[in-house]
């Protein structure tokens, strides 16, 4: 396992749940993180908190929608640090609107968030890390790239294109020593989420900090090493299996 030690890890959607988990598991092993996320004061609240345990945090405040946003987090990422170790592309919405009545502006949201945005950061870290010959990328896809809940078309089409987008930066980042991963968690408490109900809930929620270790798992393997895919589920999830 390699160390993450003085590595520089940007984390967008890293001001609350499943960003900030990773972001604080990241810097608790010595990693230099990048916060990017929408709201500026919550993203202030999430910095304080690593660097209160020690950490070391930058953040710009982003909109991964916008591509002037997301070339200028990389360009002050770079300012500041001078390379990008990893980036985990974990900013994302959802929409729980009736398949007949979702309308056109909530599709292109999510749509724009968790697909678009993740593109956008991918590229731009894909350039970095090719000068560099080595990196890694990790998404954060969903259970529901597997098997959708329902009333949720864009959400569901936005990880199943995840994980092709995935795929597909996996294949052309190979030849240049990039590592390009998703990680898929089922349940967890988070700002998308529904509040823990882990006794009282049969599907059981996972909590982001548990999510976050296989995270730390994933960018301290060596680097011949990658985890293309991984799903992690709390344990009573009914997912496999039938009724």
């Amino acid at each position: 396992m390699e160390a993450l030690t003085g590595r520089v890890a940007v984390v967008t959607g890293g001001n609350s749940g499943i960003g900030k988990a990773i972001a604080k598991a990241y810097a608790a092993e010595g990693a230099k993180i990048v916060l990017a996320a929408r709201r500026a004061e919550q993203l202030q609240e999430a910095a304080r908190e690593i660097e209160a345990a020690g950490g070391n945090v930058l953040t710009v405040p982003t909109d991964v929608t916008k591509e002037a946003d997301v070339l200028a987090l990389f360009d002050k990422t770079m300012k500041a640090h001078g390379r990008v170790d990893v980036l985990i592309n974990n900013a994302g919405v959802a929409s729980r609107e009736k398949t007949d009545e979702l309308p056109l502006a909530s599709w292109q949201r999510v749509i724009d968030v968790n697909l678009t945005g993740c593109f956008l950061c991918a590229r731009e870290a894909f350039k970095i890390m090719k000068t560099q010959k080595q990196g890694r990328i990790i998404n954060i896809g969903s259970v529901s790239a597997k098997v959708p809940r329902g009333n949720s078309v864009p959400y569901t089409a936005s990880k199943f294109g995840l994980e092709g987008l995935t795929r597909a930066f996996a294949l052309d980042a190979r030849e240049h020593g990039i590592l390009v991963s998703i990680l898929h968690p089922g349940n967890t408490v988070s700002s998308l989420g529904r509040p823990a109900q882990i006794g009282a809930n049969p599907e059981g929620r996972m909590e982001a900090e548990d999510l976050a270790q296989v995270a730390v798992l994933m960018a301290k393997l060596p680097h011949e090493v990658n985890m293309l895919e991984a799903l992690v589920l709390p344990r009573t999830m009914p997912f496999l299996g039938r009724g």
